[in-house]
């Protein structure tokens, strides 16, 4: 297949291009930017010399069309009217941007604060939370792929909310990520200085992916609206942690609660649920597509803690976009993704 990354010189763009470029599907991978047209891609990023030799290419809607799947690793507010240009009758887009992921376009306006994407494309584009929504990915047209966060809160909860077992309001997320999450883009609040020997927490109240995780949860169990969540930078690079918070309408022991998430997730190939006891670092998903969950209840105070960790550029964005490629495609889901191992120490 003939594949287009557009915002190839961002961290989501060149993990795409990693793990495309291996990719036995993939025959050609055409670079797009708006920001370093006609560079080697090897000037942008000189890890890749003797690996690549393509250019950057300027954003032509008329010859990215032209490719039978285009993935969208830009900011915020451009998918949003990029995706209607670039679609057709002959070719699937994935969008790792927030735009299409709310359903409600004045959620969207809210919450990001910039203009929403046409509704008729809002209802067209199919969540990637690759485990839970399969069936819809695999005849999808427009995916919007998950955010960082969402994805290991969201694992991290599916398998008690499907169940309908979660006390509504009782959901208190705090999650912590790595700088790359930022964005390649420099600004002063992730600069070194700014960075090492802190620790920081960032949109109190007010994280776009809020009403993300809501949306979703809401539709698993229509009793789970609001959630408490908080979001901190780590001065690290990559991961996501996310430690979460419940109480549940039913009594369980967490041998119980462990086996009902290997139960849940058997299947999965990303999705590896710890022994009762042990709990996953970011090291251990680092540079992979897993998502690794562990348990602890507190019978002392009936909360559930459940930790889940991704890799923010992997799981988190490109690992998961291309795991909705593969599914979209009809290729082996695992494909490509499974030879990423995660890198450790």
């Amino acid at each position: 297949m003939k594949v287009g990354i557009i915002g190839a010189s961002g961290y989501g763009g060149t993990e795409l291009y990693r793990i495309l470029s291996n990719h036995p599907n993939v025959t050609e991978c055409n670079l797009y930017t708006s920001s370093d047209e006609s560079k080697k891609y090897t000037d942008v990023y000189p890890h890749l010399t003797n690996l690549c030799d393509s250019d950057l290419q300027p954003l032509e809607v008329d010859r990215v069309k032209e490719n039978d799947v285009i993935f969208l690793a830009t900011p915020s507010g451009v998918s949003a009217s990029l995706t209607e240009q670039l679609i057709t009758d002959h070719n699937k887009i994935i969008d790792l941007s927030g735009d299409l992921r709310l359903k409600n376009a004045k959620e969207y306006e809210s919450w990001y604060h910039k203009s929403p994407a046409k509704d008729e494309i809002l209802q067209k584009a199919v969540y990637g939370l690759s485990e839970l929504n399969r069936e819809n990915i695999k005849h999808a047209k427009i995916i919007a792929n998950p955010g960082c966060y969402p994805t290991a809160t969201l694992l991290g909860l599916a398998p008690l909310v499907h169940q309908q077992t979660v006390k509504p309001r009782s959901i208190i997320i705090d999650a912590k990520s790595g700088v790359s999450g930022a964005g390649r883009k420099p600004s002063i609040g992730t600069s070194f200085v700014e960075v090492q020997d802190n620790l920081k927490i960032y949109k109190v109240n007010e994280h776009q992916h809020i009403p993300e995780i809501e949306q979703q949860l809401h539709e698993w169990d229509e009793n789970v609206k609001e959630i408490t969540f908080s979001t901190h930078l780590v001065p690290m690079t990559r991961g996501i942690m996310a430690t979460i918070y419940v109480e549940l309408l039913e009594d369980y022991e967490n041998d119980s609660l462990v086996d009902l998430y290997k139960n849940f997730y058997q299947q999965e190939s990303f999705v590896r649920v710890r022994d009762n006891g042990t709990f996953p670092n970011t090291k251990d998903v680092y540079g992979s597509n897993y998502c690794d969950i562990a348990l602890k209840l507190d019978k002392r105070t009936k909360r559930l803690t459940i930790v889940s960790v991704i890799d923010n550029l992997m799981k988190g964005a490109a690992g998961q976009a291309v795991q909705n490629f593969n599914i979209m495609c009809n290729f082996e889901e695992t494909t490509t993704l499974k030879n990423l191992l995660p890198i450790y120490p």
